[in-house]
């Protein structure tokens, strides 16, 4: 195959640069233009192919992958990441060959290991999966995104101490880490310290994970600030441990004036103080509703206990990398709940205005929720929530109200493990539904059906 001609490597190379920028818009132009004047340029159909996968075009971007080995069979960058794609559209048995092939052309190609690990992980071939992140390791040790892949596959396993060590390797929290200015908290007693605990994640991370704070104070630290997201500001600002909530991101928010020790990321926290399964604290409720907004949700949910007073989330955020997974195709999935009845339903899908298309009466309270405070006012008031996994069953779980999550398969969070209905952070409250091998939520929904049906009968604590 000959080289590109100048003016076509020039573009691609122009592309290469907007994409390190994340000018995806001028970089897919560049590509375009460079493919225009060689049509054979298997490099750009490549990278072009890897544009269109980010914008959600999976059948332009296989088609450019497919082209891209065409004229390059043993380029097994491009093998590797045409895997990617077939993995993430579920065609696994192929995926699994791409990926493979890479490895026969190239086995040393890190890339290629721990891309082949998560597919295997997904397919929950575990032991194989490891071999493939150790694999990646040993080529390119402290390579951050074999290590984060490694640590899923371990923290979902169970194995903690390994689990929250690889964890580190995660990057999403560099940005606060550059803008606090603060050393950084490596662990060893708190005694006396103010910690400033950064944001790391989701709403749904920030919940779970909070519990934290009063842990530190346990241990002796003298404060303890949170950088949160602003809707979480005034829920978190009651938590016991919390002396400081403080809104990440809000123009004019300034740190209040607190002679901060160090700061610590989030999740870097059941590291640092060695949470096994065993050791999670787990001592619930650590949120409570606020009383005033309890008492103005109370006029749209009233004391009636006749019936059992459900709530329902039924979809994530859809930014979110596996949201479609996750979340329900629509209301309509949960039509075999209808028939149970006894019940009283309650939208708490926070902005839902979809209610109408409900197959059962829905009492529509998510359009008018300001943020999480709302929300958990609503919770105090009901018996039960059933929600996909999202941040509204972390609020669930934190307050102890009992909560029915969800779960797909195969990309189950990690933080819900493997092979059990319930979860070892929200004990006595939390019953997980999880989806069989072969995906799909009518089986779930019909497991939903006759527990609520039990739960209807007997009136007993439904999260029992």
């Amino acid at each position: 195959m000959s080289p590109p001609c100048p003016s076509a490597q020039t573009l691609f190379d122009d592309a290469t640069r907007l994409l390190a920028q994340d000018d995806a818009t001028r970089a897919e132009i560049a590509l375009r233009l460079a493919l225009a004047q060689q049509p054979g340029f298997a490099e750009a159909h490549a990278n072009l192919a890897l544009l269109l996968e980010r914008r959600g075009d999976a059948a332009a971007a296989e088609r450019h992958y497919r082209r891209a080995l065409e004229l390059q069979p043993a380029h097994d960058g491009i093998w590797t990441n045409f895997g990617a794609l077939l993995e993430r559209l579920k065609r696994y048995a192929e995926a699994e060959q791409a990926q493979r092939r890479a490895l026969a052309i190239n086995a040393q190609s890190a890339a290629a290991w721990t891309n082949l690990g998560v597919l295997l992980d997904t397919l929950r071939r575990d032991d194989e999966a490891e071999r493939c992140h150790r694999n990646a390791l040993e080529l390119a040790p402290g390579w951050a995104h074999a290590e984060f892949n490694l640590a899923v596959l371990l923290l979902r396993r169970g194995r903690c101490d390994e689990g929250w060590r690889r964890l580190e390797a995660r990057d999403w929290y560099r940005d606060v880490d550059a803008r606090i200015g603060l050393p950084r908290w490596r662990g060893g007693s708190p005694q006396g310290l103010s910690i400033l605990v950064g944001i790391d994640a989701g709403h749904g991370d920030m919940i779970q994970f909070c519990r934290y704070a009063a842990e530190l104070k346990l241990r002796g630290a003298a404060r303890v600030g949170v950088l949160c997201h602003p809707a979480l500001q005034t829920l978190f600002a009651r938590i016991d441990g919390i002396d400081h909530a403080i809104a990440a991101g809000v123009p004019g928010t300034a740190l209040p004036e607190v002679a901060w020790d160090v700061w610590c990321p989030m999740l870097s926290l059941p590291q640092l103080c060695a949470t096994s399964l065993s050791t999670i604290p787990a001592a619930l409720p650590y949120v409570t509703a606020d009383p005033a907004r309890v008492a103005r949700w109370a006029r749209a949910i009233d004391d009636d206990t006749r019936a059992l007073r459900v709530g329902l989330v039924w979809r994530g955020n859809p930014r979110f990398a596996h949201d479609a997974e996750r979340s329900l195709p629509s209301l309509r999935t949960l039509a075999p709940l209808a028939g149970v009845p006894g019940v009283r339903w309650f939208s708490v899908q926070h902005g839902a205005d979809d209610t109408a298309n409900a197959p059962f009466p829905l009492e529509p309270l998510g359009a008018t929720i300001a943020d999480f405070d709302d929300t958990a006012a609503i919770l105090d008031q009901l018996d039960l929530l059933i929600s996909v996994d999202t941040a509204a069953a972390h609020l669930a779980g934190a307050m102890a109200r009992p909560c029915w999550v969800l779960l797909p398969w195969p990309t189950t969070d990690w933080r819900w493990l493997d092979d059990r209905d319930d979860s070892p952070w929200y004990p006595g409250v939390m019953r997980l539904f999880r989806q069989g091998p072969h995906g799909g939520w009518d089986a779930v929904v019909e497991r939903v059906r006759d527990a609520l049906l039990d739960a209807v009968r007997q009136r007993r604590p439904v999260g029992d």
